[in-house]
C-alpha cells in the first residue's frame, strides 16, 4: 500500500513555493533596476547640474502653465460638449442619435495627431471664415494655441460621450419616470436627478481621461505650441542637452499626473461617500437554487 508522499519526498513544501517564486522574482527586479540606475548614474554623460538649471527656470514654469491651460480647457470643453453628445445618442430622435454617433466614429477613429495638424492647417484650403459681410483670416483665428484647444477639445469629448453616457444608462430608469411623474422638464430631471447620481459612475474613467488629456497635450508641441514639451525641444535644440532636458519635461509630467492622480481619488471617495455595494444573496439552504450549486 503506497503511503502519502510528505512535504520532505517532494522537495518543496506547497505553501513554499508560491512565496520562494515571489521573492525571487522581486529579487530579480530590484537588481535590475539597481543595474540601471547604476547605468545612468556612473556613465557621466548625464549632466544633472543641466536638471537642476532648467527644471524650474521662467521658460519651464511657463511651458507648465501652457499645458495645464490646455488640459483645463479641453477638459471643461469636452465635458460641456460630451453631455449633450451623450444626450443626443440617448435621444429618440433618430437625427440626432446619428449625429452624435457619426461625430463619435469620426473623432475617436482618427489621430489625434492628426486632428492637430489638421486644425493648424485650415487655412489652406479656408482662407477666410466670416459671416455675412464680415470675414476675417484664419491663420489670425486659428493660432496654434487655438489649434491645439480645437483639437484636443474634440477629440476627448468624442471619449467623454461614452463615458458620461455609461454613468446615465447606470442610473435606473425609474428615476427618470419619477422625476417626471413629479412634474419636473426631462431636462431639469436630468441635471438635477440622474446626474448627481451618475457622477460615481463617470467619475474613474473621466479621471483617467483627463490623466490621458494631459499627457496628450505633448502633442501639439508638432505646430510650434511651447507646452512641455515644445519648451524642452526649443531649450535642447539650443543647448543640445536633449537627454537632460527630457529627463525633465518626465519629472514635470509625473508630477502634474501625481497631483491629478491624488485629486481624482478624493473625488471618488467624496462621491461614493454613502454608498454601500449590494453583495450576492445566497441561497437559503434547501432551496432549489441551493441544491443546483450543490
Amino acid at each position: 500500500m503506497a503511503l502519502p508522499e510528505g512535504p520532505g519526498e517532494q522537495g518543496i513544501h506547497p505553501r513554499l513555493g508560491p512565496r520562494l517564486f515571489t521573492v525571487t522574482t522581486a529579487l530579480v527586479v530590484l537588481v535590475v533596476l539597481g543595474a540601471a540606475l547604476s547605468l545612468v548614474l556612473t556613465s557621466g554623460n548625464l549632466k544633472f547640474s543641466v536638471i537642476g538649471e532648467y527644471l524650474f527656470s521662467p521658460l519651464m514654469l511657463a511651458g507648465v502653465g501652457t499645458t495645464l491651460l490646455i488640459t483645463v480647457v479641453s477638459l471643461i470643453s469636452s465635458i460641456v460638449l460630451g453631455t449633450a453628445l451623450a444626450t443626443m445618442r440617448m435621444s429618440k430622435n433618430v437625427v440626432l442619435r446619428t449625429i452624435s454617433a457619426a461625430y463619435i466614429w469620426f473623432f475617436r477613429g482618427t489621430p489625434v495627431l492628426v486632428q492637430v495638424i489638421f486644425w493648424f492647417n485650415l487655412a489652406l484650403f479656408l482662407p477666410r471664415v466670416g459671416i455675412g459681410s464680415w470675414s476675417v483670416s484664419t491663420n489670425s483665428l486659428v493660432t496654434p494655441m487655438n489649434a491645439a484647444l480645437l483639437a484636443m477639445s474634440l477629440n476627448v469629448s468624442a471619449f467623454m460621450c461614452e463615458v458620461i453616457r455609461g454613468g446615465l444608462i447606470s442610473v435606473d430608469s425609474g428615476q427618470t419616470e419619477a422625476a417626471l411623474s413629479m412634474g419636473m422638464r426631462p431636462g431639469a430631471a436630468l441635471l438635477r436627478i440622474i446626474l448627481p447620481q451618475a457622477v460615481r459612475v463617470i467619475l474613474p474613467p473621466a479621471g483617467n481621461l483627463a490623466i490621458d488629456l494631459l499627457k496628450a497635450t505633448s502633442l501639439v508641441y508638432v505646430i510650434g505650441t511651447k507646452e512641455i514639451l515644445g519648451t524642452v525641444q526649443s531649450i535642447s535644440s539650443q543647448n543640445f542637452h536633449v537627454i537632460e532636458l527630457l529627463i525633465v519635461a518626465c519629472i514635470w509630467y509625473l508630477a502634474l499626473v501625481t497631483v491629478a492622480s491624488y485629486f481624482q481619488g478624493r473625488l471618488e471617495r467624496r462621491f461614493g461617500r454613502g454608498y454601500v455595494p449590494q453583495k450576492a444573496k445566497r441561497p437559503a439552504s434547501g432551496s432549489p437554487a441551493a441544491e443546483e450549486v450543490a
